[in-house]
């Protein structure tokens, strides 16, 4: 059922940036940071969502997932492969046999703008070729318009059409406008099913930010509470660099803790981010930095 929308929390832009800035300016000693960036590196969803996508950029993307840099010790595996559905049943093929997930976008992302069936039958193809987790659009245009209920019932309609896969739900948070909008779109993906809330499909600008993935985890937070179900987050688009990660390592884990801090519950979209955080671990292991071009991009 729709959650009462009526006696949500509102937010203060201000107020919401300030508690932001004061998780940005957490000290992490050496050996704390190595640790954060194995954990962030295990939470990366490595994704190629392109018109110009082919199969031979999915193999490679994929290889990339399995041999990230193989001269440092303990490199975890990337948490998933994130594809369009056309493309799943070549990355599971390639995947075949590890830890590592194959997600693919769904529901005319990144749009969005189509009707009810046609997003099913996207998302059932995707689930048919072998796809792990789904991650769908919700429709901004019916949000925006207050027709919440058409949100929600569309939803938890995917929802039914993933079977066992997981759904992570998009927000596009950057065309909700408001902080308070955000969280209304929270609560509306999470009773309606979502596996995880996700900021952005990564298309839009702003993406993800850091007061709208603060807004979000604190409507897990309060979820939780209520119902004693854990929701992942995925904020997705514009987390590039390793010090960024780590400040949002560091507000996942004051906002909701421990439970929260694996890749099973919070997840990274943000392809670019595997190349700076293994930068950044050459540098601890060998006390020089490696050019880029020591990695691919895809």
């Amino acid at each position: 059922m729709i959650p009462n929308l009526n006696n949500l929390p509102t937010y203060d832009t201000v107020g919401v940036m300030e508690r932001v800035d004061r998780f940005c300016k957490r000290s992490i000693k050496n050996t704390s940071k190595v640790e954060g960036l194995k954990l962030a590196l295990s939470m990366i969803d490595l994704t190629t969502l392109e018109g110009k996508d082919t199969p031979g950029k999915v193999r490679q993307l994929c290889y990339k997932a399995l041999h990230l840099c193989e001269n440092i010790d303990d490199i975890p595996n990337v948490a998933a492969v994130c594809v369009y559905p056309a493309f799943v049943k070549i990355a599971k093929n390639e995947l075949k046999g590890t830890p590592i997930q194959v997600a693919s976008v769904a529901t005319a992302f990144p749009s969005g703008q189509s009707d009810l069936q046609t997003k099913i039958m996207d998302t059932s193809f995707a689930v048919e070729q072998g796809a792990d987790e789904i991650d769908m659009v919700i429709s901004r245009g019916h949000f925006l318009a207050g027709h919440y209920n058409y949100v929600y019932d569309e939803i938890a309609a995917i929802k039914e059409a993933c079977g066992k896969a997981h759904l992570k739900v998009i927000l596009e948070t950057g065309e909700l406008d408001t902080l308070d909008n955000v969280r209304k779109a929270s609560e509306i993906a999470m009773y309606a099913g979502a596996d995880f809330i996700k900021t952005s499909t990564g298309k839009i600008q702003p993406a993800a930010t850091m007061p709208v993935t603060y807004v979000m985890l604190d409507a897990i937070r309060d979820f939780y509470l209520k119902t004693g179900k854990i929701i992942g987050m995925k904020p997705a688009g514009g987390i590039s660099n390793s010090k960024i990660a780590l400040q949002y390592l560091v507000m996942l884990n004051e906002v909701l803790g421990t439970k929260w801090m694996n890749k099973n519950y919070f997840r990274f979209g943000a392809s670019s981010l595997a190349n700076d955080i293994l930068m950044q671990l050459v540098k601890s292991e060998t006390g020089f930095y490696q050019s880029s071009n020591y990695f691919s991009k895809d």
